[in-house]
């Protein structure tokens, strides 16, 4: 077993005095670097070969899979959390792709996953609820009770099918919080990720930050958005669904973000032209962004709800690299941005073209934007080239969490917002652009258009 060592602390100390000085900035560029299928192939050297270009493009931080051995090959159901032999990779090489990243001044960011934890041998009841023969040898007390254990009821939701750690045993929190602070002074981690934040409560959240010192973290708070009884459409009003991450966030003591799955569900009906969505009857943006932009991690997919499992995707058939068989060409006048098409064979036409609106919307707004790996390398160099010209374009104009925004248009196939008044921007196939000579395009592509002065 590793503990963590006071002789190699990289810097942890002079980083730890630095911790909430991320937030407080609000000029993160997040990364998530995996998909589901990372976990077949060699990840860390994979990665390692990506890290240049992710500098260059302007990230700030890079979301790692889970790092730890684990029963299962995505590494979501650990086990023994000071192997860092995992599928994705051999702990050196995680340890060399962590120093690869430093030295281009990007932070790793860990997958906390502490809600659950699969147990070697069978204790209470049958159930494999003990640990014993690895580090952290605990026993069916740091189990709830309501998994299987002979610890307390959860605090949270129940993530079934494994023991759920009791997170209000006090040598379970001094364990975990050891293993962070080890994460963070011996391994090379910066910033943190806590998965299924939902499976308990967000007071341990707080504990967990405050003794680890994270420079950035975010909570994975996954709750189901509010559905028409009638015909299953997303309802208008959202606000008991940002309530709820709100509050989650609140009771960390605002030390966590947390992903904004509220703007993840709005902004993928809104693009179907139902524009209208994403002003809320404040005139705000109608998410987490909405109500306290700084703490809410926006997003267009992650490994769960898009890639190989697809449980909540953003919509795929007019995502954006062409897939067709035709040749089309879709033009935008420069001062107008109204598309012009041009068919040039049949009628059949499938383009991966609305996934760039969402990003033109997170990438050009208040919050703290994620990209996700396999639009940023699978998609083709097109949409990799669009991505990284709306960064540059968001740190050339000094676009950052606590922007303020003003929405001009929301209507159903028109969207339009100036930022900090020296961006503006619009999605949809409505015709907009800003009134003034001081306005000049800075780039566009199917359905978008952003301006600068």
């Amino acid at each position: 077993m590793e503990e963590p060592n006071s002789d190699s602390d990289r810097g942890f100390d002079a980083a730890s005095a630095q911790a909430g000085g991320v937030i407080k900035n609000g000029r993160e560029i997040l990364y998530q670097g995996f998909n589901w299928e990372s976990k077949n192939s060699n990840w860390w050297e994979h990665l390692a070969n990506k890290v240049s270009d992710l500098a260059n493009s302007g990230f700030t931080s890079i979301w790692l899979p889970p790092t730890t051995q684990s029963l299962s090959p995505d590494g979501y159901l650990p086990q023994n959390l000071y192997c860092l032999d995992s599928c994705y990779g051999s702990n050196d090489q995680l340890r060399s792709l962590l120093g690869k990243l430093s030295e281009h001044k990007i932070r790793a960011m860990a997958d906390v996953v502490i809600n659950h934890r699969a147990g070697t041998t069978q204790g209470h009841g049958g159930v494999y609820n003990r640990y014993d023969g690895i580090p952290l040898p605990w026993d069916e007390h740091a189990v709830t009770s309501c998994s299987g254990g002979l610890g307390n009821k959860s605090t949270g939701d129940n993530f079934d099918g494994v023991p759920n750690i009791d997170h209000t045993q006090s040598f379970v929190r001094e364990d975990i919080a050891q293993w962070l602070i080890w994460l963070r002074k011996d391994v090379g981690f910066q910033d943190f990720r806590f998965d299924f934040a939902k499976g308990y409560s967000p007071e341990f959240v707080k504990e967990y930050i405050e003794k680890s010192k994270p420079m950035f973290s975010v909570g994975e708070y996954w709750d189901s958005c509010e559905y028409s009884p009638t015909d299953n459409s997303l309802n208008y009003n959202q606000d008991n669904h940002r309530q709820r991450i709100t509050n989650w966030i609140d009771s960390t003591g605002g030390l966590c973000a947390a992903f904004d799955f509220t703007s993840k569900g709005i902004l993928q009906e809104a693009v179907k032209g139902q524009m209208w969505r994403l002003r809320d009857v404040q005139g705000k943006p109608p998410g987490v962004m909405g109500w306290w932009p700084s703490r809410a991690v926006t997003f267009i997919d992650n490994h769960d709800t898009g890639s190989t499992q697809n449980h909540w995707p953003f919509p795929s058939e007019h995502i954006m690299e062409a897939s067709f068989q035709l040749y089309h060409a879709v033009w935008f006048c420069a001062t107008l941005v109204f598309p012009i098409t041009i068919l040039m064979a049949d009628n059949t036409l499938s383009f991966k073209h609305i996934m760039c609106q969402g990003y033109a919307y997170i990438l050009t707004h208040p919050g703290i934007p994620t990209v996700f790996y396999d639009h940023f390398y699978d998609w083709g160099d097109s949409t990799h080239d669009q991505i990284a010209r709306l960064m540059e374009i968001r740190r050339s104009q000094d676009i950052h969490s606590r922007s303020t925004i003003k929405i001009i248009e929301a209507q159903p196939d028109l969207y339009s917002a100036i930022i900090e008044d020296k961006l503006c921007m619009k999605i949809g196939d409505g015709s907009w652009s800003p009134s003034g000579d001081e306005w000049k395009l800075a780039t566009s592509g199917i359905r978008y258009a952003v301006w600068h002065k």
